[in-house]
């Protein structure tokens, strides 16, 4: 069964206008898409966004509803998308990032060490590298420095070394060959935590440009909202939450003028944190372990300033 993580807190933040024009950044099995059109009414827009090939058929046996729009991209080109169907002001914006869980539990794409399976971890499986193209060619040092920065991982060399050696001999080609491989030269193991998450995690962000296409959103959606319109971001590792909350600082921040400067309401900010760092409750994460880590964040613009 699917689950849409922190589902009635984040429409709640949103609060859906019957009339508004919404983003669904990840449509995923469109748990989110669908609380959103039971709120919108006869005029109201829905456009969604993804990547994944399964997700927009799953989207077509399921919603035929003419207010709703998905569109085959990344939420990254929402600018450019929205500006194609003329759409320039939304008002509100909703990311559920990360894997879903159907990607996590179809063996075949690769995503996920449970399954033996082949490595390819895409979101957009037709197109791009796949997750054992990027490791049987990436050097050394990119290798370590991505299971360093993404997944925050500290044996990151040694993994790295190990793995150009290994596929001198025979390439990196299933997510079990991947995970032992990992497992044999880490010295302890994590309570709860198989050896190779980091590592894994690491590629799939790597893989599918997650954190580039977060940081590209971010620059592009909150200037899209219209007056009183809001953006919610659910993150699910500090990575992803690091860069929301930054960025969603700067929005907030009014030139990092000095304490004792008096501001005017002109030179104010436009927007404002409406949220900060909600979780999930305690019976969401008995029904559905993922929500554990989920953080939800929201920003809503509180004036639109003249040119």
């Amino acid at each position: 069964m699917h689950y849409s993580v922190l589902l009635k807190e984040s429409i709640d933040l949103l609060q859906v206008k019957p009339d508004g024009v919404y983003i669904d950044g990840t449509f995923g099995r469109g748990g989110h898409s669908q609380e959103i059109l039971k709120l919108l009414g006869v005029n109201g827009r829905l456009i969604a966004f993804d990547k994944d090939p399964e997700a927009l058929a799953y989207a077509a046996k399921t919603i035929n509803d003419n207010r709703f729009t998905l569109i085959h991209a990344s939420f990254a080109e929402l600018k450019n998308k929205l500006a194609e169907i003329s759409v320039y002001s939304v008002d509100g914006v909703l990311l559920d990032l990360g894997v879903s869980s159907p990607q996590l539990d179809t063996p075949e794409r690769g995503f996920s060490f449970r399954f033996d399976a082949p490595l390819d971890m895409r979101m957009d499986n037709s197109q791009g590298i796949s997750a054992a193209q990027w490791l049987n060619s990436a050097e050394e040092t990119e290798l370590a420095n991505v299971f360093w920065r993404y997944g925050e991982e500290k044996f990151s060399r040694r993994i790295a070394k190990v793995i150009v050696n290994k596929r001198e001999a025979q390439p990196l080609e299933t997510t079990t060959q991947l995970a032992e491989l990992v497992a044999s030269v880490i010295p302890y193991r994590e309570k709860g935590q198989h050896p190779a998450t980091r590592v894994f995690q690491a590629v799939r962000i790597q893989v599918n440009n997650e954190l580039g296409d977060l940081e590209l959103i971010l620059k592009d959606a909150p200037k899209l909202l219209s007056l009183g319109g809001r953006m919610v971001v659910i993150s699910f590792h500090s990575l992803e939450d690091r860069i929301v909350k930054t960025s969603f600082a700067d929005y907030t921040s009014v030139n990092k003028l000095p304490k004792w400067v008096m501001v005017s309401e002109e030179s104010s900010s436009e927007y404002k944190v409406i949220a900060k760092k909600i979780k999930a409750g305690n019976n969401e994460i008995a029904e559905n372990s993922r929500s554990r880590s989920a953080i939800m964040r929201a920003l809503e613009r509180i004036s639109v300033k003249s040119n």
